[in-house]
Parts: C-alpha cells; structure tokens; sequence
C-alpha cells in the first residue's frame, strides 16, 4: 500500500460573519488533511459552509481564527510574494461559473495565469499542447467563450486550472452549470488527470453524480465534518454513488435535494 503525506491541513478552521449577538458560524472548527494525489469531495447541504471552506483555502476570504497549512507551511502567515505566488502557481481554482474573459480566445485564458508569471512562452505552449490533447479542446482554441458550449468553456476552464502545475486544485461546484454529458465528461477528465499524473483535487459538489469519481469524500452540516466516505479498492462508481446517497439522505432530502 502506499502511504502519501499530508499536502493540505485543515486546523480548527473557523469562519463567523455578523456581529455580537447576531452571529452565524459558517465553519465551526473543522479540521481534515488531504493527502497528496488525493481526490477529495467535499458534500453538504446548501448552507453547510463548502464555498466559505475552499474560498479560506484559496485566501479569497479570512478564516476567523484557525489555520491552513500547505506542505506545513501556513498560509495565513504568508507575506504578499508569498500569497501571490500561493495564488498563482501553488493552487489552480475551477469555478462553477468558468470565470473566462470574454475578450479573449480559448488559449489566451489558459496561458493568461503564465503570462502574468512570466513564464517562457515556449514552455507554455508546450504545456498548453499536451494539456489540449487531453481535454480534448484543441479544436476551439482559437474560439472566444462565446462560442463555445458551457462543456468546452469548463475544459478550458480546467487547462487553465491546471497549467501551472500547482500543488492542489480547487474545484467549486464544476458542474453546476454544466448537463449530464458534459458532467460526465469534465470528471472522467479531471480523475484521469488525477490518476495518470497524480494531481490532487479538493471538490465542493452538490452532485452525488460527480462525487462519485473522488477517492474519499466528506460531508459537513452546520460547518463540521458530519461523516466520511472512502472508495473502496475495486468498488465500482455505481455502488460508491449508492453509498453517497445514503449519506445525502441521513443529512436531510436524499438525493432529489442536492442533484
């Protein structure tokens, strides 16, 4: 068996908005590691606190106390080089919405993030090349979002999610906007590239369907973890989303109320 080590750390992460008598806590001291080349989802009701979690990891808001460790180190006591390259290179974020500019092609967005860094065109394109391939975009490119399917944008989203090789890879509900087949596409895409390369991906879904391709998921309510589910070795998707509403059900609606 192999043992992976602990890539992100989770510590007593708390997030309150309001004040004084008119608080609500939308993470209430929850902890969890991910491990490295891990497929990690995190479920829940809506409410529950998922975005608030991935938006502390990804330092777009404030936790109010607790911390976030990446290879041990603290985010939170970053200096503002530090944050910028944690940003830019460290982590990748894949949006619900695709957050694509629309004023520029398919391969502008994906290598924008590299421009802003500096990094060598040529390498870029090489990145982009290989990258293309797999996502199966290499054809609209030269396309602007306009013009694409919601599908094709959620790919270009993804390459440009995964161009700087970062450590982690954010996804916040990737297939919300998305139908049944080009859901099923993006996260037969986003597991291989877990697989093949061992990239590692944190997921917030509402979808019992997409959460079905993670190696391991956790379901938070009212900002704690509520329980985990792991994959087991040889299990097929089918019996893992079965498991997976089970647990949806426990937490109050089954399935009908996070599809």
């Amino acid at each position: 068996m192999i043992r992976r080590g602990k890539l992100l750390e989770v510590q007593d992460l708390q997030k309150n908005y309001g004040k004084k008598d008119n608080i609500t806590k939308a993470l209430n001291g929850i902890s969890f590691d991910v491990l490295s080349g891990e497929f990690l989802g995190i479920m829940g009701p809506s409410g529950s606190g998922k975005t608030t979690l991935l938006n502390c990891i990804a330092t777009i808001i404030k936790p109010t106390s607790g911390r976030v460790l990446l290879n041990g180190k603290n985010i939170s006591a970053f200096d503002s080089k530090d944050l910028e390259e944690y940003r830019g290179s460290r982590i990748g974020y894949l949006f619900q919405d695709f957050a694509l500019l629309d004023n520029l092609t398919g391969q502008e967005n994906i290598l924008l993030p590299l421009s802003i860094h500096g990094m060598d065109v040529a390498k870029a394109r090489a990145k982009l090349e290989k990258l293309a391939v797999f996502l199966e975009i290499t054809d609209i490119l030269h396309k602007f979002p306009s013009q694409m399917s919601g599908g094709q944008k959620q790919r270009v989203a993804a390459a440009r999610s995964l161009i700087s090789d970062p450590d982690i890879v954010l996804a916040d509900e990737p297939t919300g906007a998305l139908d049944t087949r080009s859901a099923k596409i993006l996260m037969n895409k986003l597991e291989g590239i877990n697989r093949s390369s061992g990239r590692t991906i944190l997921m917030v879904s509402h979808d019992p369907n997409a959460a079905s391709f993670c190696s391991r998921i956790l379901f938070i309510q009212d900002g704690i973890i509520f329980h985990e589910l792991r994959r087991k070795q040889d299990e097929s998707r089918e019996k893992f989303y079965d498991r997976i509403l089970k647990v949806l059900a426990q937490l109050g609606g089954g399935s009908a109320n996070v599809l």
